[in-house]
């Protein structure tokens, strides 16, 4: 009986071992706050604050780190005050393009991380955009703000793919406690330069990936909400919609869509907008995304089975819809069709009445019909009839030629679509 339940015990020691052992690293990465110049002998990988310079791409961005951990503190305050510091200096001095990218499931802050990479890329060709402009007093600073947090918590192959929920609970916690203050900073730097009347405006793109994305939501939803309907006092008018920042994109999100169907339900009491409206929140899940697609239902399935749901009928400005509590409670807001308004396809030689490029793009915009399809760049964009046209509101359903699957969300063609809605949404 002892040798028995010390070979128990004995178990349980190498089970706890092998657990601890395959947990990833819980804590930061970036330590050091000063400004680095990265070079081919310079890495910079400890620093929070990086200044990447290709002239012979021309391209030149600041990458800013801040991280915050799984009770959404952050892990350096200081970390996030140099970050905030050296953007109002640059502020001071000419317009910033400021683009935020909160990463998802298995990733972090790590020097290398995948998500990293990708959105050096983004960084690089909004800058080498930036630099063609004629006038360089229409030139922005790009700068890039990459929120690292504990997406990957067990790195033992298999098992790591049993902390969705585990995550899912930590990136909701996350949005709604450190990080709003973090973006409402970065808002502030963007009108504190606007306010001065610049040659070209500052402006400010936030992008949330998987549970990044339910980050972001949880962080602004409340405040899209609020600035839509816009209730200052004295007001005497019905203007355009307004947003956070000047748009929002969720990629994959990882959230119910029960959660996004107040907001849905907002836009949809509009009847119609002014012709100068512009996207405030752009969401785009795969079609074939399993994690949100399966995973997140099979998961949902059970932890809702003892909640009341019903079925709530709406006719709001003659778009009848049935949203299905239950339903929406279990699926994310990409995979829940009723909520979804747009499908976003490959060109294909398609024959496409209106087509946006860089000169006319808010004049494309202003011309949206309900059914109608819109060509961005190799892409198509086409309204299902579901939304009142125009909205600031749209939740785009991705063909898998242009995203396949979870984590497929930096190819050329749904970058370019991206890019376009951002500069269509920031044009002055």
């Amino acid at each position: 009986m002892r040798y028995f339940n010390t070979g128990g015990h004995g178990r349980l020691i190498l089970i706890l071992s092998f657990l601890i052992t395959g947990c990833a690293a819980n804590s930061m990465y970036r330590t050091a706050y000063d400004t680095c110049q990265l070079t081919a002998n310079v890495d910079c990988n400890t620093h929070s604050l990086q200044q990447h310079t290709d002239k012979v791409n021309g391209t030149e961005y600041l990458l800013g780190f801040v991280e915050i951990d799984d009770q959404g503190q952050w892990r350096d305050r200081k970390q996030m005050q140099a970050l905030i510091d050296t953007l109002y200096a640059s502020a001071a001095k000419q317009s910033v393009l400021i683009n935020v990218f909160v990463h998802g499931w298995h990733h972090n802050a790590a020097p290398g991380d995948s998500n990293i990479e990708g959105f050096k890329q983004v960084l690089a060709r909004i800058s080498h955009a930036e630099s063609k402009k004629i006038d360089h007093k229409q030139q922005r600073k790009v700068i890039g703000v990459y929120v690292g947090w504990r997406g990957e918590s067990i790195l033992i192959p298999g098992i790591k793919n049993l902390t969705f929920w585990d995550r899912k609970n930590t990136a909701q916690d996350i949005g709604y406690l450190g990080i709003t203050e973090l973006l409402l900073k970065l808002e502030e730097i963007a009108n504190v330069r606007n306010a001065i009347a610049p040659p070209i405006k500052s402006r400010l793109i936030v992008i949330g990936h998987s549970f990044g994305g339910a980050v972001v939501y949880s962080a602004t939803s409340q405040i899209l909400m609020s600035r839509f309907v816009d209730s200052q006092a004295n007001k005497g008018f019905v203007d355009t919609a307004k947003g956070f920042g000047d748009l929002v994109v969720l990629l994959n999100p990882a959230f119910e869509a029960l959660r996004y169907a107040p907001a849905f339900d907002l836009a949809q009491s509009r009847c119609s907008f002014f012709e100068n409206q512009t996207p405030k929140l752009a969401i785009l899940t795969s079609e074939t995304d399993n994690a949100t697609g399966v995973a997140f239902p099979l998961g949902r399935t059970l932890n809702t089975f003892f909640e009341s749901h019903s079925k709530v009928n709406r006719n709001d400005c003659g778009y009848a819809m049935t949203l299905d509590e239950g339903e929406a409670d279990r699926n994310t807001v990409g995979h829940y069709l009723p909520l979804v308004s747009h499908t976003l396809t490959p060109l294909r030689g398609k024959n496409i009445a209106h087509v946006v490029s860089n000169a006319p793009i808010k004049n494309i915009w202003s011309q949206q019909k309900s059914g109608g399809s819109t060509q961005f760049g190799q892409t198509v964009l086409t309204h299902l009839k579901k939304t009142v046209p125009r909205s600031p509101y749209l939740n785009i359903r991705v063909d898998k030629a242009l995203m396949d699957g979870h984590n497929d969300i930096f190819r050329p063609e749904v970058d370019g679509f991206i890019d376009l809605l951002i500069q269509m949404s920031t044009v002055d």
